[in-house]
């Protein structure tokens, strides 16, 4: 996907930091804003996955910081529900403004709470998402257990909240108290998709439970089963990122936008920050990626996993063609195959004249009536796959710059 940072500024003048993710595959199909967590910022790794999933599915993302978090503006002490929600509708209008309206709206855990509370004021959001959101903002007074007393007392408190100090006054308190969910569920007026953990200890599901009854249809639940609150598993939020565009095709409308241009067969982009890059085979989009040991977020295959795919599947490919053609009982061709290179160091010595050796095992699996010599054949057959005749053949990559 491609990452582009951008600023706006909100009601009171400060300037928030935001991303802008973008899909590969020309203009999206529709944005999406995120609203992080309680004293999150948009950087956390889950936000990060879950939008590489939207933009995997032609849906761009834009995630910002809450004022006074992350690297926005402002002093988070003065901050409150309130000013969460006119950030939102801030995000809202920026997008509206300067790309396109958005027509997803995704709120995380006290995110999610403030998500509830804007979208019915929101005319192009046609779906609204909450991830482990509080039926109730002051929910998230049992974060302030211990201190609430000061705040009452004093006006104010520094509170540690996930190892970090953050300074809470009475101000948080009063209107968080103020806010009345049921009634603003109720009348959301707009498609709703409600995911949780049963295993969240922070935001317990009885409150997913609260969330849906109180909302009209369309409505629909997804339970996240074996999920902590924040994601943390990064399977867990790309699960999460394909759920919602999946839910989220039904609701929105479509534009007719020109698709991204290339004048190659297959576009790739890899873009700052993470290993992660998109590749546009024709109409095919996928993603390629490294994994978590070597500093990627392995949400797709290397590279060299997406070069032994094509041999197997060329392999399995011309199998089955030959079979066809001999009309054999083949129903089956199951191709098993390891490489044994590594990217990443490959990558790193790329200027090394010292050329490597490639191995590839390749095991072939046939099931079907056949008997000994057909067998024998189809093993030989399997040398002959384009693919496998490419890599055992001289090939030249001519390289330019694009003006």
């Amino acid at each position: 996907m491609k990452s582009t940072r951008l600023k706006f500024q909100n009601k009171q003048g400060h300037t928030l930091s935001a991303r802008l993710e973008s899909p590969i595959s020309g203009k999206p199909k529709a944005y999406a804003i995120f609203a992080h967590c309680f004293t999150c910022s948009k950087n956390l790794n889950a936000v990060g996955s879950i939008s590489s999933a939207l933009t995997a599915n032609n849906v761009a993302v834009l995630r910002f910081d809450f004022t006074g978090l992350g690297q926005s503006e402002g002093d988070f002490s003065d901050t409150n529900f309130s000013s969460n929600m006119e950030d939102l509708t801030a995000a809202y209008e920026f997008l509206e403004e300067n790309y396109e309206a958005p027509q997803i709206i995704i709120g995380h855990s006290l995110g999610g709470a403030a998500v509830l509370h804007t979208a019915g004021k929101l005319k192009s959001i046609n779906a609204v998402v909450t991830i482990g959101a509080p039926a109730d903002p002051p929910h998230v007074k049992h974060l302030l257990d211990e201190s609430i007393e000061e705040i009452e007392s004093k006006g104010e408190a520094t509170v540690n909240i996930g190892g970090r100090p953050f300074k809470i006054k009475k101000h948080f308190l009063d209107d968080l108290e103020s806010i009345e969910s049921d009634v603003v569920i109720k009348n959301l007026g707009k498609p709703l998709l409600v995911l949780h953990s049963p295993q969240d200890l922070t935001v317990e599901i009885a409150n997913a439970a609260k969330i849906y009854t109180a909302a009209h249809h369309p409505k629909s639940f997804v339970t996240l089963d074996g999920a902590d609150h924040l994601m943390s598993d990064n399977r867990d939020a790309e699960y999460v990122g394909h759920i919602i565009a999946t839910w989220a095709t039904r609701y929105i409308v479509e534009k007719t936008h020109e698709h991204l241009q290339t004048e190659g067969d297959v576009l790739t982009r890899t873009s700052s920050g993470s290993f992660t890059t998109e590749i546009l085979a024709g109409d095919h989009f996928m993603i390629a990626d490294e994994p978590a040991d070597v500093g990627g977020t392995d949400l797709g295959p290397t590279p060299y996993g997406y070069l032994t795919a094509a041999l197997g599947a060329c392999t399995s490919m011309t199998l089955k063609m030959y079979a066809d053609h001999k009309k054999w009982d083949l129903k089956e061709a199951r191709v098993h195959l390891t490489h044994n290179k590594k990217y990443k160091s490959d990558c790193e010595d790329c200027e090394s004249t010292n050329a490597k050796i490639d191995h590839f095992d390749r095991i072939v699996e046939l099931e079907g009536d056949l008997d000994e010599s057909q067998r024998k054949r189809l093993l030989e057959i399997a040398d002959k796959c384009p693919v496998h005749r490419t890599l055992h053949s001289e090939v030249k990559v001519n390289t330019t710059l694009k003006e």
